[in-house]
């Protein structure tokens, strides 16, 4: 039965999508078989595996239910790593959702048919909390959150845990959260003591020892459409990220042991 690991923030540009590229790319790495679900209408995920998001039809068509996800899953560069893509139709797809019945659980219901085919399934989702988003929840197992390395990046989590929280309460009572990772660090700022206290508050136990730097290699690799490990596999970014991937592994196996 695979992991369904949801990779959420509302707030834009925390490393959402380079984590769900890069996680899914050492996972692969790693003799997993992993899918990652591009549920952002922009996109970055699939461009980032080197997909052109004008040309793919994917998680839109699978939701609206027009296609099974198996018709449309693509191979990327790496063995083991799949990537069901975005494009700009997903734009329009919560509002065509509002009146449809069982709108929350569309993605959900796509997946069942090809969650045994992999070891993970990570989905992720676009920097808002609407109905892809709930949608990206309710199919998920449970939740890794990256977090900037900065003190508004917290305002958010409480608004991000009201959801988690009523995705639990009225669908999906099992869902749990994996954890946050702390995104584009850079030690040279003092990362705020008040910061490290308010994500341990929100978060005991739960914060991921690898922390993923700020890094120009990172940022440049998507427009390449590589992971760090095919770019730059040297650089301190893919370290993390394997490290990451590992302590994901360890993480995973004590929840479900």
């Amino acid at each position: 039965m695979g992991h369904i690991v949801s990779i959420v923030n509302q707030k834009g540009g925390v490393g959402k999508s380079t984590t769900a590229v890069n996680l899914g790319a050492y996972l692969a790495h790693q003799g997993k078989y992993v899918l990652l679900v591009d549920l952002d209408p922009q996109g970055n995920a699939s461009s980032g595996l080197g997909h052109d998001t004008s040309q793919i039809r994917g998680t839109y068509e699978v939701m609206s239910g027009e296609h099974k996800v198996k018709d449309l899953v693509l191979a990327t560069d790496h063995d083991g790593l799949y990537v069901l893509g975005a494009n700009q139709n997903l734009a329009g797809a919560s509002v065509e959702l509002v009146n449809e019945l069982g709108r929350e659980k569309k993605l959900h219901d796509a997946l069942l048919e090809v969650r045994n085919d992999f070891d993970y399934i990570l989905i992720d989702n676009p920097p808002s909390l609407g109905m892809l988003t709930i949608n990206g929840l309710v199919a998920a197992d449970s939740v890794l959150i990256p977090v900037q390395a900065e003190y508004y990046a917290l305002e958010g989590l409480g608004q991000l845990m009201q959801t988690v929280q009523l995705v639990k309460q009225s669908i999906k009572p099992e869902l749990e959260i994996m954890g946050a990772v702390i995104t584009m660090y850079n030690p040279r700022t003092r990362l705020s003591k008040q910061v490290l206290e308010e994500l341990y508050k929100h978060f005991p136990g739960k914060i991921f020892k690898s922390v993923i730097p700020r890094s120009v290699r990172l940022a440049e690799a998507p427009s390449f459409g590589k992971s760090i490990l095919h770019y730059d596999s040297r650089s301190k970014a893919a370290r993390a990220y394997e490290r990451l991937s590992k302590e994901f592994l360890e993480r995973e196996h004590i929840q479900h042991v």
